[in-house]
């Protein structure tokens, strides 16, 4: 009963009308930036950081952080929404969990049926959405439950647990990905430790004490990094885009649909929940699931709807999942809840067990807007199909201007530093190389965001156990984080030995 009464309060937090405000504008953001290619979740989410802490600075700590929030997420499960429609529409996936959508949905738009695979998508991941919602409202509070008991030794494991886990399945060589992750945790370590209050690498430059921003690094690698890496390979867009004709889908698509977006929807919350995995695994398996049980499995890749509707619902699930882990346990799942976490973190808001105990408002607030922030999309998708298609046109010369205003002044906004600017041109500038080179962006940012807080825990747990390391293996429950962070970076490395084929997964 505690749970629905928490829940009853998060509604009345998200139907402020500011809050509903924020959630509709969010959820149209997100899906604009799904539907154009290139700008994914991570860097639309990181670009309106800075938007939203000006938009909210007017309102009370824990009400500017809830709408903010509400406002960021709404980005994150709009653009998993929107992505489908350059997939189905272009062949051009808006980002990487919505490139399996395509190997059906741009079939089906070829035939003239673009209008059923692109509702179909918005049916099953408004479907998705609320099953995964469900499962938030129910896991949630025993998750945190649990978590309470956690100690500096598991929390340090579980954070490493966090790292590994992203580092494992992002990008296609796991040494790069490994090779980012140690240069997210060495940049970690920039400004005034806070245990010893020693100046550590900031070589008497005073801008460095604070630390280097994460909202710099992250809206300087993914945004300006996708703006250089636009201008200086242009691709031709020659491919037309499919007509839409009829919106609704017949009886006989919602039929064969059905079943697949009931399966999608459970395997991408599961995946979801597991640190780490992400949308786009979610989707591979979804899809690789409907071959495997559809009588038909010649038809995939050529049209078959259940190829569109497991693998939307499961992407859409997943990113209700991956919020699980984020708000329960502090762990951000994807690229993209790292990203949401330092958003926490810049209003004081720790993400973890003590978040449904302290913050209230902003956890169960956060819930109760994702089921209007679903419905929204809904009522939002079906209608504005057409409308949608329409903005995969807008020409690149009037789209870079803006994305790089908005970058620049969104820093600045919340830095007040020219420092920050110079810092944000060099990021963009080795975004565009990370990813010219195959280097995955998401650990760098991921252990920029966890390297401090596992570092505290790691000193914290040896000045319990005065400098005693066997504290990290004596616990049951730190002993069984380490050996399945182990397990995920040297599982894959002996089945590449074997000579196996290890599914990696790209950065969502």
């Amino acid at each position: 009963m505690a749970t629905f009464q928490f829940l009853m309060d998060g509604f009345a937090t998200a139907l402020q009308w500011h809050n509903i405000l924020f959630a509709l504008v969010g959820v149209i953001i997100g899906t604009a930036v799904g539907v154009l290619p290139g700008i994914g979740p991570m860097s639309g989410v990181a670009l309106l950081i800075p938007i939203t802490a000006t938009l909210t600075s007017g309102l009370p700590t824990e009400s500017a952080a809830a709408s903010s929030i509400i406002l960021l997420a709404g980005v994150y499960y709009g653009a998993m929404y929107g992505g489908s429609t350059t997939s189905i529409l272009l062949n051009t996936p808006g980002e990487s969990s919505s490139v399996v959508t395509a190997l059906d949905g741009y079939q089906m738009a070829r035939q003239g049926r673009a209008g059923a695979a692109l509702s179909i998508a918005a049916i099953g991941s408004f479907v998705a959405g609320i099953v995964s919602l469900i499962g938030l409202v129910l896991l949630a509070e025993p998750l945190s439950n649990i978590a309470l008991e956690f100690g500096p030794a598991e929390y340090f494991s579980l954070m490493l647990l966090g790292l590994c886990a992203v580092s494992g399945l992002a990008g296609k060589s796991m040494t790069k990905a490994l090779i980012m992750t140690v240069l997210g945790l060495m940049l970690g370590t920039i400004g005034i430790d806070g245990v010893s209050g020693i100046a550590r690498f900031t070589y008497d430059i005073p801008v460095l004490y604070g630390g280097i921003e994460f909202l710099t690094i992250a809206v300087g690698l993914f945004a300006l990094g996708e703006v250089f890496k636009t201008i200086l390979e242009k691709e031709a867009d020659t491919d037309p885009i499919a007509k839409i004709t009829r919106i609704l889908p017949t009886k006989q698509d919602l039929k064969e649909s059905a079943k697949p977006i009931a399966r999608g929807s459970l395997l991408g919350f599961f995946i979801g929940v597991l640190p780490g995995a992400g949308a786009t695994l979610a989707s591979f398996f979804s899809y690789i699931t409907e071959k495997k049980v559809s009588k038909n499995p010649d038809s995939f890749g050529k049209g078959n709807i259940a190829g569109v509707a497991g693998p939307e619902s499961a992407n859409n699930a997943a990113s209700g999942g991956a919020m699980i882990p984020l708000l329960t346990l502090g762990i951000p799942g994807s690229g993209t809840t790292a990203i949401l976490m330092g958003a926490l973190i810049m209003y004081n808001v720790q993400p973890g067990p003590l978040l449904f105990d302290d913050h209230p408002e902003i956890a169960w607030g956060l819930i109760a807007s994702m089921f209007f922030g679903n419905l929204i999309l809904l009522i939002l998708n079906m209608p504005l199909v057409r409308v949608f298609a329409k903005i995969i046109q807008t020409p690149q010369k009037y789209l870079l201007p803006i994305i790089i205003a908005i970058s620049f002044f969104g820093v600045y906004a919340v830095q007040y530093s020219t420092f920050d600017l110079y810092l944000l041109l060099a990021c963009g500038v080795l975004g565009y190389l990370f990813s010219k080179n195959d280097y995955p962006v998401a650990p760098l940012v991921l252990a920029l965001v966890l390297g401090p807080m596992i570092e505290n825990n790691m000193r914290r747990a040896l000045t319990i156990s005065n400098g005693d390391y066997s504290i990290f293996v004596t616990s049951p429950l730190s002993l069984a984080f380490l050996i399945v962070a182990f397990a995920w970076i040297f599982v894959p490395i002996i089945l590449k030995f074997t000579g196996r084929k290890v599914i990696v997964n790209e950065e969502e």
